[in-house]
């Protein structure tokens, strides 16, 4: 807590007061255990964003070695069983526990401050969702540490390679089980940004004034909540037809397959959008403040972003051309995902006119986000074509589709997430990130991620089947896999180099003080780094740019300041919520329970209670005995009275 900050407990309400009864309550600030018990939404998307880096430098490492044993023909880096385990691993990896935990941590740091919010609406729900997140994690990487491994039946998990009779081990259990409880997290994480960007604005942030970046964590919570009820079912259906021998996917006993194809598919490709709307975001925030003018045709983005939202479900079954669904289905799917493009150009042409005739600034964020703009319009290029079902019957599961899913998932989404940071490092830790390391790892990154993929567009065009651990060297295919192994270890030391500029500006970068990037939207008006309570006092927002508009307005936004200052005074100060383990213990019960229900087995002696019932049980009861001291707590918390501030947040020297 800042030293000009002093903390009240909010106690029950004496009869004689109109307010509260404070009381002095003491809270750990530093330590581990201020970081388990932590509710403040900057940390909880600071542990998200190192979580989801540490997942992405080791989706990255399993790609690696794909990429190893692909690069000479009838190589022997890994067996068939391991290159399976790979490939499995490294999707699911990459978008569930790198990408979207990612996107979370900008979701949970940026958003609040971008609307002028003190926190979240329901702060340990907010931590209850990041070490689910962090449970869901554990258990689908357990593997790695058991004699069976990691699962390998590909990470869309297609029946039947997820039965009993193809993966009798507890692999797949425990991907399963992990992927329910990344589920929770992100449905929880969700209905929290939903209701804090509806409910907690700052006066005079009307819908149409939010940033574009908080316009798109909405549309993506939106999504999240209205996809992942379909994996869940689909989930639920493989962990039933595993563990109670039902069948709702066994051919043999009147199971359908294809049904969890149309349940993958229906969250897959909402998926897609879950993974590209944020970046999305993030390159509508950055092209304006490096043009020096604002986002050419607000509106028409908002919306674009919310069809995109929409037609997402629309489209799953593009995936499904080579199934056998019948002209009928395949021409109206096919023009659904011609129709999806056109929203997605609409941002483009929006993003080009943002540049046109600006005051272009070449700053590292901006190449990042000139970079995603490039790569994610040849992904969609790639895209569209698949839209046409005889085209598709060609490149289904040819290493075309591989070129293409990267381009927008690598091209497209990391590249806008790279520039996120970029961006908003200077906010999170007060410090600049060298320009010249900045750019070199920018270029590094770029020129290794085109020598990787750009030639699996030519792969699949010649016959490369995806999912092959090895190849014949008479078929056409060495060059292109040579180049693309090189590709990606020239991309893999491009990363090194930009994770070690952070790492590096984070102990030891030049110190910046508030808004270095002349910025446009609230974030920038408050002391970098944030203060736990965010703003001094909540803003009044004017426009749709509002630090801009404070930055030209400063007279005005002065006295309306006082007047706030005043007003919170008179009602106890700020009022900020404690801190807690329960969400952390609830948390744990569940990592308790996975662990007895996908790990364990049943222990074979007669008459004794099994060893994985007991620990379900017991999971069960630390979970209940968490919430139910969690819900006890009720919603007390501590009030802040601030010294006299300059600015929404920007605090003088402590006073002791």
């Amino acid at each position: 807590m800042d030293a000009t900050v002093k903390s009240h407990f909010i106690g029950k309400e004496e009869k004689s007061a109109p307010r509260p009864r404070l009381l002095y309550r003491p809270t750990a600030k530093t330590g581990l255990m201020s970081w388990l018990t932590t509710v403040d939404h900057k940390r909880i998307g600071f542990l998200y964003g190192i979580f989801a880096l540490f997942f992405f430098l080791v989706g990255g490492v399993e790609a690696l070695l794909i990429r190893l044993q692909l690069m000479v023909p009838n190589n022997t880096v890994l067996t068939a069983e391991q290159y399976n385990m790979m490939f499995t691993m490294h999707g699911t990896t990459m978008i569930f526990l790198a990408v979207m935990p990612l996107s979370a941590a900008f979701f949970n740091y940026i958003m609040p401050l971008q609307i002028g919010a003190r926190d979240v609406a329901f702060p340990r729900l907010n931590a209850f969702s990041l070490w689910t997140f962090v449970v869901g994690a554990i258990i689908i990487n357990l593997g790695w540490f058991m004699k069976d491994g990691p699962p390998d039946a590909g990470w869309t998990g297609y029946s039947p390679l997820t039965s009993r009779l193809y993966n009798p081990d507890h692999s797949i259990d425990m991907w399963v089980m992990g992927l329910q409880l990344l589920g929770v997290a992100s449905i929880a994480a969700s209905l929290n940004f939903i209701v804090t960007i509806i409910n907690l604005r700052a006066p005079g942030m009307t819908m149409m004034r939010l940033p574009v970046f908080t316009w798109m964590t909405l549309v993506t919570a939106f999504l999240i909540v209205l996809s992942f009820p379909a994996i869940t079912i689909a989930l639920v259906e493989v962990m039933m037809d595993r563990l109670f021998g039902a069948n709702f996917f066994e051919v043999s006993n009147g199971g359908m397959p294809i049904l969890w194809q149309h349940l993958f598919w229906v969250f897959g490709h909402p998926e897609v959008y879950i993974l590209i709307l944020p970046a999305m975001g993030i390159i509508s925030e950055i092209l304006p403040t490096f043009s020096r003018k604002p986002l050419y045709g607000y509106p028409i983005v908002v919306f674009s972003g919310a069809c995109i939202g929409f037609l997402g479900f629309t489209v799953w079954s593009h995936h499904m051309f080579t199934t056998g669904m019948g002209t009928v289905a395949t021409a109206a799917f096919s023009l659904a995902t011609m129709a999806i493009a056109v929203p997605t150009g609409v941002k483009i042409f929006n993003w080009i006119g943002t540049l046109w005739g600006g005051h272009i600034q070449m700053r590292t964020p901006m190449l990042f986000a000139l970079g995603f703009i490039w790569m994610f319009m040849i992904g969609g290029f790639s895209g569209v074509m698949h839209s046409a079902a005889p085209a598709d019957a060609q490149q289904q599961d040819s290493y075309f589709v591989i070129a293409h899913f990267h381009y927008v998932l690598i091209g497209g989404s990391i590249f806008a997430l790279l520039a996120g940071i970029q961006y908003w490092f200077p906010l999170m830790f007060g410090r600049m990130v060298s320009e010249f390391w900045g750019k070199l790892s920018f270029w590094v990154i770029f020129v290794g991620f085109n020598v990787t993929f750009f030639p699996m567009h030519f792969l699949g065009l010649n016959g490369m089947p995806r999912r092959t651990f090895t190849y014949d060297s008479n078929l056409g295919w060495n060059t292109p896999n040579f180049i693309a192994t090189i590709g990606a270890l020239i991309l893999g030391v491009g990363i090194g180099i930009y994770f070690g500029v952070m790492i590096y500006t984070y102990f030891k970068g030049e110190k910046v003080g508030q808004d270095p990037w002349d910025g446009r939207t609230l974030e920038w008006s408050i002391h970098n780094p944030p203060h736990e309570y965010n703003f001094k006092v909540v803003p009044t927002v004017h426009a749709r740019d509002a630090w801009w508009y404070e930055k030209h307005h400063k007279e005005e936004i002065a006295k309306e300041a006082a007047e706030h200052a005043k007003a919170e005074a008179a009602h106890g100060g700020i009022h900020m919520p404690f801190a807690s383990i329960w969400p952390f213990v609830t948390s744990f019960g569940i990592l308790i329970g996975a662990i007895g229900v996908s790990v364990l087995d049943h222990d074979p002696r007669p008459g004794f209670w099994g060893t994985k019932i007991a620990v379900s049980l017991l999971g069960g009861v630390v979970m209940f005995l968490g919430a139910y001291l969690w819900a006890l707590e009720g919603n007390e918390g501590y009030h802040l009275h601030l010294e006299e501030e300059d600015g929404h947040g920007s605090a003088p020297a402590a006073k002791h």
